[in-house]
């Protein structure tokens, strides 16, 4: 079941700012957002290390410094 909620503008632009990639739902962004809410409630200590981690691969996925899942394999021979 889906359901349709309203957000403030600024609202939209904040979580449009998390967002990993383009196409990245807004579905798939709040239970990622959830996770980690969850992640740092269960793991304090975790917390500050675990968000600026999140924070760093964000930004080498967007200047697109990753390797895909094919290129991963080759590098380890699988």
């Amino acid at each position: 079941m889906e359901t349709t909620i309203r957000l403030n503008i600024n609202t939209k632009q904040e979580l449009d700012s998390f967002k990993q990639y383009k196409n990245e739902s807004y579905n798939e962004l709040i239970r990622k957002l959830i996770y980690i809410a969850k992640l740092c409630e269960n793991e304090p200590k975790l917390s500050q290390k675990t968000i600026k981690e999140i924070k760093e691969a964000r930004e080498r996925i967007k200047k697109g410094e990753f390797y895909t899942e094919e290129e991963a394999k080759k590098i380890l021979g699988l």
